[in-house]
Formats: C-alpha cells, sequence, structure tokens
C-alpha cells in the first residue's frame, strides 16, 4: 500500500502535468492505483518514430519519492524491448543515481529524448530505420486492440477510428463521381417522381387549353359558310 506522502506527492504530480503536460506525452495513473501509471510518448517530427504512439507503465513504490519507479513499453516500437523494464538514470535500475526531486514530468521527458537516442541499454534492441517506420505506423492500431489502452487513452482511439474511416472512404469501390463540369445539377429520386407526376398532368393542361381554340375556329367556320349560302344563291 501506498504511504500518504506517496499519494500525495502523485496527486500533486498529476496536477501540475495537467496544467503543464509534457510535449509528445500524455500519462495518467490508474483509476484504482494510484502507483501505477499508463503513458503515451507520440515520435518526434525528423526521426523514425514520427507519427507512432508508444504505449508504456510505470509503477512506482509505495515510498516514492524516496525510491524511483520502474518503466516498461507495451507497442513494439524498435527501441526498446516489450513488456521489459527499461535502465535508465531515472528507473529503478539505478537506484544510486535517483533524485527525490525528480518528478514524474522529469521522467517522461527523460525516457522520450532517451528514447530518440540510439544508446545502447538493458532493455534495448537494435533495429534499422525502416523497421522503426513500419512499427511506427503499425502503433495506434496495436494499441487500440488492449482493453486497458482503449479506456486510458479513448482519444486516441477516437483517432484511428477517424483514420479507419478516412482511409476507407478513400479506398471503397463505388463511390459517387462528381458531375461534369457545365451540366444540371442531378435531381435525386424524389425529384425525379416529382417530375414524372407533373410531366403528364402538364400535357393534359396544354391539351385542354388547345381543344376548345381549335373546336372554336372550326365552328366559326361551318357557321359563317351557312351563312353566305342564301346570298349564292340565283
Amino acid at each position: 500500500m501506498a504511504e500518504k506522502s506517496c499519494v500525495k506527492r502523485l496527486q500533486k504530480e498529476y496536477r501540475a502535468l495537467c496544467k503543464e503536460p509534457v510535449p509528445h506525452v500524455v500519462a495518467r495513473p490508474s483509476p484504482t492505483d494510484i502507483l501505477e501509471w499508463h503513458y503515451v510518448l507520440e515520435g518526434s517530427e525528423g526521426t523514425p518514430f514520427a507519427g507512432g504512439y508508444y504505449y508504456g507503465k510505470i509503477k512506482f513504490p509505495p515510498n516514492y519519492p524516496f525510491k524511483p519507479p520502474g518503466i516498461s513499453m507495451i507497442t513494439p516500437n524498435g527501441r526498446f524491448m516489450t513488456q521489459k523494464k527499461i535502465c535508465l538514470s531515472m528507473s529503478d535500475f539505478h537506484p544510486e543515481s535517483w533524485n527525490p526531486m525528480w518528478s514524474v514530468s522529469s521522467i517522461l521527458t527523460g525516457l522520450l529524448s532517451f528514447m530518440m537516442d540510439d544508446s545502447p541499454t538493458t532493455g534495448s534492441v537494435t533495429t534499422t530505420v525502416v523497421e522503426k517506420q513500419k512499427l511506427a505506423k503499425a502503433s495506434l492500431a496495436f494499441n487500440c486492440k488492449n482493453s486497458v489502452f482503449r479506456k486510458m487513452f479513448p482519444e486516441y482511439v477516437e483517432k484511428y477510428n477517424q483514420q479507419q474511416f478516412c482511409v476507407q472512404s478513400i479506398l471503397e469501390p463505388g463511390s459517387p463521381l462528381p458531375p461534369p463540369k457545365d451540366s444540371t445539377p442531378m435531381l435525386n429520386r424524389a425529384q425525379q417522381d416529382e417530375v414524372k407526376k407533373e410531366e403528364p398532368l402538364n400535357d393534359r393542361i396544354n391539351r385542354r387549353q388547345l381543344f376548345p381554340t381549335w373546336l372554336l375556329l372550326l365552328l366559326v367556320s361551318v357557321f359563317g359558310i351557312v351563312m353566305t349560302l342564301p346570298l349564292l344563291q340565283p
């Protein structure tokens, strides 16, 4: 069980982290255990990790800050082994170099900086730039398969869903083509039905308007001939 001073210290550091976040890093304590923190490192531009999202954990000892935490990474990344403790001067690999004045922000900043480096250490791996780039592209999809990640970082799940939607919209066959230039707007189904209904009605109206005029002219002609017949008789 965490000591009261440890709990107060971590709560204070979390408030400070929310107020002044570490660039390219998101970190939160577990809702059920203040000693277990979850983090996401975002790969920096200009590095093989650009576009990557690397999920991991920090386990604090009950007497923190007098002893350092253990740090591990879950997302395959090409820099550190997964599910293994990472050797840092700020981790429990080197308690002799730990400084109680260091905070969660200091730890995360140091971890991100060390990840962008290529210095070998316990828990590190050696991979090519191409391998790191491939892992970076696959990192978000990998993370979203983790139920704990989905609960802790719903904003990244939403980002992944948006990316998938965009890709599907581009690749999905049968998407409507844009209308040709200088063409009249296309009618929807309802509008087409209305046009079909109106066309016969217009024809009937026109016929009604034309028929009386034709009949009237015929009657006038016949009447004129009948009236002139007596005048033509000798």
